[in-house]
């Protein structure tokens, strides 16, 4: 069996909608997988899918990932994400990305948007303008670039891998391969070589390896020569879906640790990395530092307490390998079971909660008929 529905069914998605708008050429779709934990959040990307239906794969798998992400980092928020199909350095129009805005809130709240791959702060800037659901701008309130703090909770949880591994905290004199130098890999590559690791890099653009390579001395490798290059550390921070049956094999490294979401391919590819004795730092474990950023807007945004928030990560992190380690189990099967343990614990909550309110409702019915029989 096959087909969107189906796809909606296997996720447990509970709302998707899709957008159209024939002046900007915006096609979009919005998927909130969860509010059991409070509104759904998550960036919105814009990406040239090579069609709809991949572009709808892509949603329900990010949105599914942002409501483990926020269950394992603690967050009362659910799992929400966006795509907006096409090139966002040709395509992207500011009122384009307001009718995106209005799409976004025409969901009264249920899904709150914020910066992914494709967008930038300046967008989100230009969405706040027709909707109150969107956070990670640089306007009043804002928290800005959610990429730095990605990148700092991906760095800490590279040191509680390295820790579980046996292999010490420190950074010092390892090699690190860092798969993408956008915002969030040029950041995390300025923590590593600050830390004293050496760096290896690749990149679709010429200028981002070029930035990196003139401030941090990095070593060059083609998009196709990173998964075989000697390291300690992988650290994948573009796209997803690129551990699989393909790349597993070439891997040299000890431990694979960044930010890019959906990383295994499939459910099998944990198993893999497992079996092989790679240390897999599950992404949506590990990248939650942006999360936690823009969720800060919420309640009144403070930086010193979001890095504190992220430095957590770090124990996050332990406590998934640890559970890996003692039920010999892969750490993604671990990630999953801590984040699904929170999640079930509010849908219990959630479901006494509302029989205790059907009940009060049906008792104040009951008392206003009595009294009017009297």
């Amino acid at each position: 069996m096959t087909g969107i529905f189906y796809d909606l069914n296997s996720y447990g998605h509970e709302q998707v909608s899709f957008f159209h708008d024939k002046e900007t050429g915006l096609k979009a779709i919005i998927g909130v997988h969860s509010t059991v934990l409070g509104p759904s959040l998550g960036g919105c990307r814009m990406w040239k899918y090579n069609d709809d239906q991949e572009a709808l794969r892509d949603v329900l798998r990010l949105s599914r990932g942002m409501t483990y992400k926020a269950s394992l980092a603690g967050l009362n928020l659910g799992g929400g994400k966006a795509v907006i199909i096409g090139d966002s350095r040709q395509d992207k129009s500011d009122e384009m990305l307001k009718v995106f805005g209005r799409a976004v809130d025409s969901l009264g709240g249920r899904y709150i948007t914020a910066e992914d791959v494709g967008m930038t702060v300046r967008d989100i800037d230009t969405i706040r303008t027709v909707t109150h659901h969107a956070v990670g701008g640089s306007n009043e309130g804002g928290s800005g670039d959610p990429s730095v703090m990605t990148a700092f909770g991906v760095f800490q949880g590279m040191k509680a891998a390295l820790k579980q591994s046996g292999m010490g905290e420190s950074l010092e004199g390892l090699r690190v391969a860092i798969q993408g130098v956008g915002n969030v890999g040029y950041h995390l590559a300025s923590y590593l070589s600050a830390a004293g690791a050496n760096l290896v890099i690749t990149d679709i653009y010429p200028n981002q390896v070029e930035k990196v390579v003139q401030e941090f001395g990095a070593d060059i490798v083609s998009p196709d020569q990173i998964y075989s290059t000697n390291c300690d550390i992988f650290a994948p921070c573009a796209l997803g879906a690129i551990l699989n049956a393909r790349t597993i094999p070439q891997l040299k490294c000890k431990i694979v640790a960044g930010s890019s979401n959906n990383q295994l391919e499939t459910e099998k590819d944990g198993f893999d990395l497992f079996n092989r004795g790679i240390i897999y730092a599950p992404d949506y474990a590990i990248n939650a530092g942006g999360l936690i950023n823009v969720g800060a807007e919420l309640d009144g945004y403070n930086s010193k307490e979001v890095m504190d928030k992220v430095s957590k990560i770090y124990n996050t992190i332990n406590k998934v390998l640890e559970r890996s380690k003692k039920e010999n189990i892969p750490p993604h099967q671990a990630a999953d079971a801590l984040a699904e343990q929170r999640l079930e614990e509010a849908r219990k909550t959630r479901k006494a909660t509302s029989k205790t309110e059907l009940r009060s409702e049906y008792l104040t019915k009951l008392n206003k008929a009595m009294t009017a029989n009297n």
